[in-house]
């Protein structure tokens, strides 16, 4: 064995992906090490835990994790309920953690800021493939440490980098101070608790997440007078967003447009279309949004449901080919551009479509699919399997797909807040209709040939 070879593989991120990767090092072999920036293993997830995800327990398990768990006492969950966050952290994450093979090998409260190859910069070329990588780490309390790496897969997502209400793809004047001041929220504010009764909202979005939270809000504002609900969209139409209704082949995607089609038709919610924000104004405790058209509104929240980008900053001395539109693998990228792709229409891929011109880097799960909307958490277990293979060296396991998705995509759904269970619905027959499980910023079918939706 090379000294590289004793290396551990660098794991950026302790979500659901990053911890099925160790499990699938683990089973090749390969000895993981994974490095969390929040205190706690599914730290994203926990800022969401109060909402219900849209596809069953059965997708939500990666099968070498099952595995790891299984032998330590653990039972799964029913695989047809649909679990809340939390409940994905306190019954799958929290436990795959604290088995004996991975509690050692998860470093939290440690952020990777910087990674690299070990004594060369992005431009040396001769013997880069066989130095290490080094990875820079803060953690907690202003420390730096270093560490070195035979390979690193990195999923660390994007919920840390939403997108900026800005329609020109940078943040508006005035936006950065509405947010310090906490008048923009995060992208799934809890609505039912304190800020929102009794205030005025707008909802910034054209995707399942902001329709969801336009609906979670039109509750709200039902049980609690004085409340309003104002939704913002840069299309000239919300007829996407209302879907085929009667007419869909997915009956509760149907009922997901006709209600909220009849939030806005009964006025319980204000459209604002051709919406596009180029400012925003503190003032007091209200901010007033600003579209291009010289429209104003004046509210008390705004909830910005625009998407995510991948935090890059990171990565600036790798050598990267990434997809010019969304900023994901360069072969990938075609696959999954949201103008003329859904997640029912992505193929599963693994480390052949990942790979980089840096050996032995990969981006993985959430963040390798960059801006788009529509990833998969069993397409990003796929990913990493296909990863771990490819670094122990099954080149023929690494290329197999071995994962068989509905031809609309294992994804999530607005749901009653009391249902839960879906049955198999998942796989097209009547029920939850499929969206995605990466709160998608843009509906199912792609927007080609559209006018620009948020």
């Amino acid at each position: 064995m090379t000294p590289q070879e004793s290396l551990p593989v660098a794991v950026i991120g302790a979500g659901p992906v990053g911890l099925a990767a160790a499990a699938h090092l683990l089973e090749r072999g390969l000895e993981p090490l994974v490095l969390e920036a929040g205190p706690a293993v599914g730290a994203a997830i926990r800022e969401w835990g109060h909402v219900r995800v849209f596809s069953t327990w059965k997708y939500n398990l990666d099968a070498a994790s099952v595995r790891l768990l299984e032998r330590n006492g653990w039972e799964a969950p029913r695989p047809t309920a649909l679990p809340y966050g939390s409940q994905i952290v306190a019954d799958y994450l929290e436990p795959l953690a604290a088995t004996p093979k991975l509690k050692d090998r998860i470093r939290t409260r440690s952020r990777v800021v910087a990674v690299t190859r070990q004594g060369m910069d992005k431009g040396r070329s001769q013997g880069r493939g066989q130095a290490p990588f080094l990875l820079r780490i803060e953690h907690d309390g202003g420390k730096v440490t270093e560490l070195t790496a035979r390979a690193v897969i990195d999923t660390s997502g994007t919920w840390t980098t939403p997108a900026p209400l800005g329609s020109s793809g940078l943040a508006a004047p005035g936006e950065a101070e509405a947010r310090a001041a906490g008048l923009v929220t995060g992208p799934l504010p809890d609505v039912s608790g304190d800020g929102f009764a009794g205030r005025r909202t707008l909802v910034v979005g054209s995707g399942h997440s902001a329709a969801n939270v336009v609906l979670d809000l039109a509750r709200v504002a039902r049980a609690n007078p004085g409340t309003e609900v104002l939704w913002a969209i840069r299309a000239a139409t919300p007829a996407r967003a209302y879907g085929g209704g009667d007419a869909d082949q997915l009956p509760a995607r149907g009922q997901l447009g006709a209600r909220l089609r009849t939030a806005v038709e009964s006025g319980a919610v204000r459209l604002l279309a051709n919406f596009h924000t180029v400012s925003l104004d503190v003032h007091g405790g209200a901010v007033t949004v600003h579209a291009a058209d010289g429209r104003s509104v004046e509210v008390d929240r705004v909830i910005p449901a625009t998407g995510f980008r991948p935090d890059l900053a990171m990565l600036s001395e790798l050598r990267l080919d990434l997809d010019p539109a969304v900023d994901a693998p360069k072969a990938l990228g075609p696959l999954i551009d949201p103008d003329f792709h859904s997640c029912g229409t992505v193929p599963a891929h693994g480390a052949r479509i990942l790979e980089q011109p840096e050996k032995d880097f990969y981006l993985a799960g959430m963040k390798s699919y960059g801006r788009a909307p529509t990833f998969l958490m069993a397409t990003g277990y796929e990913q990493v399997r296909s990863i771990a293979a490819a670094l122990a060296g099954d080149t023929a396991a690494a290329d197999a797909v071995e994962l068989e998705l509905p031809e609309t995509g294992v994804c999530s759904t607005s749901i009653p807040s009391d249902a839960e269970d879906a049955g198999d619905t998942c796989c097209g027959s009547p029920g939850p209709v499929p969206v995605t499980i990466g709160f998608a910023t843009g509906f199912q079918h792609g927007r080609a040939g559209e006018t620009a939706g948020v």
